[in-house]
């Protein structure tokens, strides 16, 4: 069992006006942060900590990357927001370099991650009426069980999460929930000639890293392509080279009708999020159809042109692979009786805790932060390692000892 740990005097002002003043929607660890740099984040008492969740893979770049950082002091000091009302000179150029980057005729700009999912949704309902021809109101839309896509009150709609499902109804129909890694399901739910859109994660990141078979998604693309349905990834938490390739679809030469993007398109400086198609996709909705007023404004366009720079320039999908491959044989080789599963891809990893208790992988990250690493549970058992992509291989090694030291509190 992990000891009870003392909370200095400065940390418990800080949790205690969160506790008092904000809702209480979330269960964090109890460490109040100051500062970031590249791997490392410092709390309010000057402790270092390596980062082992990445803001949910928003910070791939590292924290406070100098190049995304000096791109953002520029905008901010030009122009930042202009809403969609008027042109600015920074979206054209945006949009233009975002779309050959991923190789999709138009990007329809946006702020958050579950944005992003709603717009998508969107644009393949329209898509499934306009150009598939479905008879109005019957467009539906599958999704895979244990998905996670954000938490607004349409896709909380198809979760199959209790936590973020119950009592928030009624819920938007239009969508089949099939499971997840199953072709079959699949194969079967798109016999129905209603089915606009397959929406997927390529690896299911809340879930626990859910690592799908191979061939799983390039079978999924053949077979939405011969139903006549649209392909969706959801690469909010996958993307931007934190498996080891630009995008997870990318493993099996995967491309999306419609490409959902977030997080780390920002490099974690502000919300950011982008959703990619073709012509015959993106050009359905017409003007004042939908849209945003902070969507595409200038300061969200430099630091996402940035970030993205970062990412190529600096090879991180390239590092993303080498030094997941060595933290994963690094988790294995502790041998600890604690961990049940290893799994995962480039460094979007977890590990599944065999445990005696609910609690054990909450008090196993306690620990963790206790020895100078952050992570989180997610559903109950597992524990998701996903440091930024700049990390070297000497910092592996000390996360591994830190990891190997802090699973002995659960002897």
């Amino acid at each position: 069992m992990v000891p009870n740990f003392t909370i200095s005097e400065k940390t418990q002002h800080f949790l205690g006006l969160e506790e008092q003043y904000g809702a209480h929607n979330y269960h964090p660890l109890p460490v109040v942060l100051t500062r970031g740099e590249g791997v490392f984040l410092w709390d309010v008492d000057g402790k270092r900590y390596y980062d082992f969740l990445s803001g949910y893979s928003a910070v791939n770049q590292g924290h406070c990357h100098p190049k995304i950082l000096a791109a953002l002091i520029e905008q901010a000091q030009q122009l930042t927001l202009t809403s969609r009302a008027f042109y600015s000179d920074v979206l054209g150029e945006y949009s233009a370099y975002i779309t050959r980057y991923f190789g999709f005729d138009k990007v329809l700009p946006v702020n958050t991650g579950v944005e992003a999912v709603e717009t998508a949704l969107k644009l393949c309902r329209r898509w499934g009426y306009v150009v598939k021809g479905i008879p109005e109101n019957k467009a539906k839309i599958i999704v895979c069980a244990n998905n996670f896509h954000g938490r607004t009150l349409n896709v909380v709609s198809f979760s199959t999460d209790p936590v973020a499902k119950k009592d928030f109804g009624p819920y938007m129909p239009g969508y089949e929930v099939i499971p997840f890694n199953n072709l079959a399901a699949l194969e079967n739910a798109l016999q129905d000639p209603n089915v606009a859109g397959f929406m997927v994660e390529p690896i299911q990141g809340e879930a626990g890293v859910v690592v799908p078979d191979e061939g799983y998604l390039s079978k999924a693309r053949q077979y939405c392509i011969d139903a006549r349905v649209l392909f969706i990834a959801d690469e909010i938490q996958t993307g931007l080279a934190r498996t080891g390739k630009l995008l997870a679809c990318d493993h099996e030469n995967v491309r999306p009708d419609i490409l959902i993007l977030g997080k780390a398109l920002s490099g974690g400086m502000l919300p950011v999020s982008a959703v990619l198609a073709d012509d015959e996709i993106m050009l359905t909705i017409k003007p004042g159809e939908h849209g945003s007023t902070y969507g595409g404004n200038p300061l969200a366009c430099k630091v996402a042109m940035a970030s993205l720079e970062v990412l190529r320039n600096e090879q991180m999908a390239e590092n993303a692979v080498k030094m997941g491959a060595l933290l994963r044989k690094g988790l294995e080789d502790i041998g600890s009786p604690h961990i049940s599963i290893v799994r995962g891809k480039g460094l979007l990893n977890a590990i599944v805790i065999r445990h005696a208790h609910e609690d054990a992988a909450w008090e196993l990250c306690l620990a963790l932060k206790e020895n100078g690493l952050l992570a989180k549970p997610t559903h109950g058992d597992k524990i998701r390692f996903a440091p930024p992509l700049v990390i070297n291989a000497a910092q592996i090694e000390e996360c591994v000892a830190i990891i190997k030291k802090s699973l002995t509190t659960l002897d």
